[in-house]
């Protein structure tokens, strides 16, 4: 299954540290190689990257890094995430792939388990471990649930009962959904295509168990990833 990694942001809470967030050096690799290395080892069999923000350096960098990944650029990175979900979809297609961010590090496993998931237009790998000292509860993005079905999902939702892992299966419904909440005046961020799939229960759960991952957002994050990866 390819794999699309969103890597357009500006990634302001690591700019003091590195003027592009998927470059940043965790224990001396850019983050975005361990995040294809990790995908590559979980069965991502191909990759879209989008970039925007220091897209140049990034596409060189990825270039060399291996040149059948395919970069394209997002028109306006500004823009909230699922705009440039929706400017890979026109390159990676409407078939099941996975959707990963370039700022999230995870286990290999919770790749092979989202990618074995039952069928689905959207299946999020969550983590249902509320107490996980490795959560930002300011940042990370809330999911709650009932059984495998999404029901709600956003970084300050009241009630919760799962953590959003940064790693979805999803195919070219995901991408319609984007498109119509955006055409509706929506937000256009990821999340809002996720609650539009879940509103026609058509969004879903993986639970990733104890496995390891971790959103590299801030100095604080990396240190505990580079001590984790140490």
């Amino acid at each position: 299954m390819k794999a699309l990694i969103v890597a357009a942001g500006y990634g302001s809470r690591l700019r003091s540290i590195s003027p592009s967030k998927p470059l940043t050096a965790v224990a001396g690799v850019p983050l975005i190689a361990r995040v294809i290395a990790a995908a590559r080892a979980g069965g991502a069999t191909g990759f879209v990257v989008v970039t925007g923000h220091e897209g140049a350096q990034l596409t060189a960098f990825l270039d060399a890094l291996d040149p059948a990944i395919t970069c394209v650029a997002t028109p306006d990175w500004n823009l909230a995430n699922g705009h440039s979900v929706l400017t890979g979809a026109a390159v990676i297609g409407a078939a099941p792939h996975l959707l990963m961010m370039a700022d999230h590090l995870f286990d290999p496993a919770i790749v092979r388990t989202t990618i074995a998931a039952p069928a689905a237009a959207l299946t999020l790998a969550v983590d249902r471990r509320l107490a996980n000292p490795l959560v930002d509860l300011d940042d990370v993005t809330r999911v709650r649930t009932d059984g495998d079905r999404i029901v709600a999902i956003g970084k300050h939702l009241p009630d919760y009962d799962a953590y959003d892992c940064g790693v979805f299966a999803v195919d070219g419904r995901f991408h319609d959904a984007l498109r119509c909440s955006i055409a509706t005046g929506g937000p256009g961020s990821i999340s809002a295509g996720v609650e539009a799939l879940a509103a026609r229960g058509e969004a879903r759960v993986i639970d990733v168990g104890d496995k390891w991952w971790l959103d590299v957002d801030d100095p604080r994050a990396l240190a505990q990833a580079e001590a984790a990866l140490a």
